[in-house]
This record gives structure tokens, sequence and C-alpha cells, in this order.
């Protein structure tokens, strides 16, 4: 990020999604096509966010909240701006959203060799349920189950940000 760049989280809007499916592609062996995120901003139960520098989205989460539930769904960063802490900013913004949408349990499914994703997860409180059999294809892989219960507003604010880069 150069100094003047600014990193912002917001609501996804339907200008972000041909970066958005752009991203997709770039992380996913099944990608979204752009119709199903077009569709999906018009959901209720659905949160669609964007991590927007300037005018370039170089990230995104996907997060269903019903009632007390919620899943998280999709999650991504742009390959040029991974390992900088943006996942966890990302990630933290979609519990601070789906709690105050009231959901108390959050849960996802997580390839098993994404050992960097998982780990992200379990620092925020996630843990393993249990294993999809199958759950992936291209390639074929198992998923890990995971669940975390969400807690208060200020235990969520106390989740410590990454360094500014």
């Amino acid at each position: 990020m150069a100094a003047t760049d600014v990193l912002e989280i917001r609501s996804m809007i339907a200008a972000d999604v041909a970066q958005v499916a752009a991203i997709e592609v770039a992380s996913f062996s099944s990608p979204w096509r752009e119709d199903t995120f077009h569709a999906l901003l018009a959901r209720d139960a659905v949160e669609l966010l964007t991590a927007v520098e300037g005018s370039t989205v170089v990230g995104y989460a996907v997060v269903w909240c019903i009632l007390d539930q919620g899943e998280l769904s999709n999650v991504a960063v742009a390959p040029s701006h991974r390992r900088k802490g943006l996942g966890r900013r990302l990630l933290k913004r979609v519990i601070e959203v789906a709690g105050a949408r009231g959901v108390r349990h959050l849960f996802l499914e997580v390839r098993v060799s994404n050992s960097v994703a998982r780990a992200l997860y379990q620092d925020f409180g996630f843990e393993e349920l249990g294993r999809r059999k199958g759950y992936y294809d291209d390639p074929p892989e198992d998923a890990i189950l995971m669940q975390a219960t969400l807690g208060s507003t200020q235990e969520i604010n106390d989740l410590e940000d990454p360094p500014a880069t």
C-alpha cells in the first residue's frame, strides 16, 4: 500500500462485483460467477464486504446471517495484497457485522490443507467441529467444519488488528 492509500472495509456495491469476481477466480478452483454476487447483493440474509484501497477492491467476504447463526461462505484477498494482515482485518469486520445482526454462532468450512486460514480462524476463537468428507472438488479434498461463539461487542473490539504496513 502506498502511503497515500487508505484501506476501507465497507459493504459491497454492484460496481465492485467485477473486481470481486477477479479475486474469486484468482483464489478458488471453483469460483463463483459475477451473476452470483449480483444476486447476493439483493438478499437480506447476506452481508457482502469489500476491502477497498482507493478505487481498487483488494479483498472481500461473504457471510450469511440467519437468526443467531451465521456462515462465512467466502473470504479472499487479492494475490498482490496477501500476507499483509488484510484477511485478519476482513475476518474481524465479518465478526463485528455478524454480531451486530445478532449472530452468536458463526460457522465455516476450510480445506484441510489450508493451514494458514485454519490458524487465522483459530486466532479468532474458531474451533474444529468435524470433517466433511469430499467437500471440495478440483482438487478433491475434505473440509474442516469450524465454529466460533461470538461474544460481546467489547470482546470483538478487543481482537487485535495487525500492524499497519
